[in-house]
This record gives structure tokens, C-alpha cells and sequence, in this order.
């Protein structure tokens, strides 16, 4: 299934290939150069395009050609045009109870526009998927369903160009991310399963020491570049067992600190001379974490301390009612409330996240 997200996405050709050169000539000596024919007729019938259905006259017999079941690839028009630039064919003789459309080489020589039907020729097969997993993770150990590489090489030679960012959200066995290495894609791999350090991190290690699989000979690939690898932390908020959520024991104080500096677009990064400035965003804006309750009074002492301008968001498990709008400058919220805000709980979470390490700075 393709989708583009916005018109002005269009796929690139595929390389021309000598088999498909080797497809066109010129048989009439056509000052135009090689060709070929292509059929002139619609996959749709004449009721279901009626106004793709018109008489068409052979020049060379006057026979009247008219639509029998099918419609004609093109309108009126078009196909007017097609007759004053000499375009079609009638075969050897003339004699052709149908026009084909002269199709020149010198006319698409960039590339080749991909046919619908991929053969494994061009695309491999799952004995090749299968011999490259056995190469690279032996055979006691083969991921089950991969792909060959040069299925995935060919959708994103069609997709993508050099330095574009590939995802794939089911990594498995890391044959995306592999061949988006190879072929110079950043790339984004998502892997839930246990094969993500089995398959996928062997397996990329390996391209970026060179490995010689897959599409690495067709596309010159000697190996580098790198890779970073994440684990996603555990859930933050769960089920307290009576319909509402509490804080997962699974986390101290300073992982919440940076949890909800993250979930709040702050930049974690604790004051060590003033405990309540954990983080900021600007010069002015600070945030701090308080895992216990908030009172008034503490409210009341921490906003004395603030400079002018200067503004706080405090995020809190509990806090009195006197807290809300108490002080101008501190901003008080419960921290399931904040998270509800901005995540869907309940759902399953991939738990890694393999990405390229194309820039050691980000």
C-alpha cells in the first residue's frame, strides 16, 4: 500500500537496465531513434469510459476502427495529437486491426516507470530472504519472515533519496534499516519483540563493519557510519486497581523530575544551589517536581525566593486547594493530570527504538 502526503510527492524512476534497452528499435528508420509499441487500448470497458470511445481510420487501409469492448487509452485529443506527430503503428504492412503507440527511447532514457507486478528477479524471493538471514545469524537462529534486501532496496530507490529518513515501525529483523544504511537513508527502526537484540543490533553492527550480504556488492558498500539504541523507560502512570492512576513505584525522584521536564518541553537541568530550579525553558521559565504535597505555606516560600519575572511550574502529586492561582508567578498542577494531557495510557508501547547516529551532537 503507497500513500504520499501531499501532491507534490512523486515516485523517482528505476535505473535503466540493458534488458529494458534492449526492448526498443527501429524497425521503420524513424528519425526519432529506437522505440516501441505500447497497446492503445483501456483496461476499462466502453460503458464504464464512454468518452474515451471514438472512431479511429487506419491511413493506410481507410478501415474504420470502432471500440469493441474496450474504451482507448486516451481522449480525442490526445490521440488527434498522436496522429499529427506520426506517433502510431499499424504493424509491419499496415494492416493492423488496432494502433499501438510509438513509445521513444530518447524520450525516457532517465529511467524506467515500474510495472505493477514485481518478479523475483528483480525483487528476490523468500529462499534469497531466507539464505541472507542464515548468513548473517546462522541457521540454527533465522529470523522467520524476512524480507530480501532487494525488494527493500528497490521501494526505496522508488521512495526516497540520499540523506531522506526511513521508518519502519516493525523493524524485525532489521532488513529496512539495514538496507536504508547501505543505500545512505537515515533511518528510524521500532522493534518490540526480544529480536531486536537478538537480529536487529548483530545485524546492523555487522553493516557498519562491511558485511557483504544482500544488496551490498550492487551498491558498492565497504561499511560506516553508526547507530544509537533506545530503550523506552517503563510506564510512567498505572492502574491504581480503583479507576484511577498513581505514579509507578518503578520510578525515583530524579527520574520523575526528568520525566516531566521531557512531557512539559522543559530542558532538564537541576540547579545544584537552588533545589526547586530543576529545569527551564528560557531565561525566566523554571520547573521543579515535588513528589509529596504541596501547602500554601510552602507555595508561599519558594515564591519569595523567585526574582522578578521570573516564573515557576511546580508539579505535584497532592496539594491544598489554597495552592491554585495563590501565587502570580508559580503555576501549580497535579502530575497525572499534566501526563493525561499528553499520552494515551492503556495502550501497548513499543519498547525500543533504533535510530542512526548520523550527528554525535543531537
Amino acid at each position: 500500500m503507497v500513500y504520499s502526503k501531499s501532491d507534490a510527492f512523486s515516485p523517482n524512476l528505476l535505473p535503466r537496465t540493458e534488458e529494458s534497452t534492449a526492448r526498443y528499435s527501429n524497425p521503420d528508420n524513424d528519425s526519432r531513434g529506437p522505440w516501441k509499441s505500447a497497446d492503445y487500448l483501456n483496461q476499462a470497458t466502453i460503458s464504464q469510459r464512454p468518452n474515451l470511445c471514438y472512431d479511429i481510420i487506419n491511413p493506410f487501409t481507410g478501415a474504420v476502427i470502432k471500440n469493441e469492448i474496450k474504451a482507448w487509452k486516451y481522449d480525442r485529443t490526445t490521440h488527434q495529437k498522436h496522429i499529427d506527430e506520426n506517433r502510431l503503428y499499424w504493424g509491419v504492412d499496415g494492416k493492423a486491426t488496432k494502433p499501438r503507440l510509438k513509445l521513444f527511447l530518447s524520450e525516457v532514457k532517465d529511467g524506467m516507470t515500474p510495472h505493477n507486478w514485481w518478479s523475483h528477479e528483480v525483487a528476490g524471493h523468500t529462499d534469497e530472504s531466507k539464505k541472507e538471514s542464515i548468513a548473517l545469524f546462522g541457521a540454527n537462529d533465522p529470523f522467520s519472515t524476512p524480507k530480501p534486501e532487494r525488494l527493500v532496496e528497490r521501494i526505496l530507490t522508488l521512495a526516497t533519496k540520499q540523506g531522506d529518513l526511513v521508518l519502519d515501525s516493525f523493524l524485525g529483523s532489521g532488513t529496512t534499516a539495514a538496507v536504508a544504511h547501505k543505500m545512505g537513508r537515515k533511518w528510524i527502526g521500532i522493534e518490540l519483540g526480544e529480536h531486536a537484540y537478538t537480529h536487529c543490533i548483530p545485524r546492523l553492527k555487522a553493516v557498519i563493519d562491511g558485511e557483504q550480504g544482500g544488496i551490498s556488492k550492487s551498491v558498492g558498500w565497504q561499511g560506516g557510519g553508526g547507530f544509537k539504541f533506545y530503550e523506552l523507560a517503563p510506564t510512567l502512570l498505572e492502574s491504581s486497581g480503583f479507576g484511577f492512576l498513581i505514579l509507578s513505584d518503578k520510578y525515583n525522584n530524579k527520574m520523575l523530575s526528568q520525566a516531566m521536564a521531557k512531557h512539559e518541553g522543559y530542558i532538564y537541568a537541576p540547579d545544584e544551589n537552588v533545589f526547586w530550579k530543576q529545569g527551564y525553558s528560557g531565561d525566566n521559565n523554571f520547573i521543579f517536581t515535588a513528589a509529596g504535597h504541596i501547602s500554601p505555606q510552602y507555595l508561599d516560600n519558594i515564591s519569595s525566593q523567585l526574582g522578578e519575572n521570573e516564573y515557576l511550574l511546580i508539579c505535584a502529586e497532592s496539594f491544598n486547594n489554597e495552592c491554585v492561582n495563590r501565587c502570580d508567578n508559580i503555576l501549580v498542577r497535579h502530575i497525572p493530570r499534566m501526563l493525561l494531557g499528553h499520552c494515551e495510557w492503556g495502550k501497548d508501547n513499543y519498547d525500543l527504538n533504533i535510530s542512526e547516529d548520523d550527528n554525535d551532537d543531537d
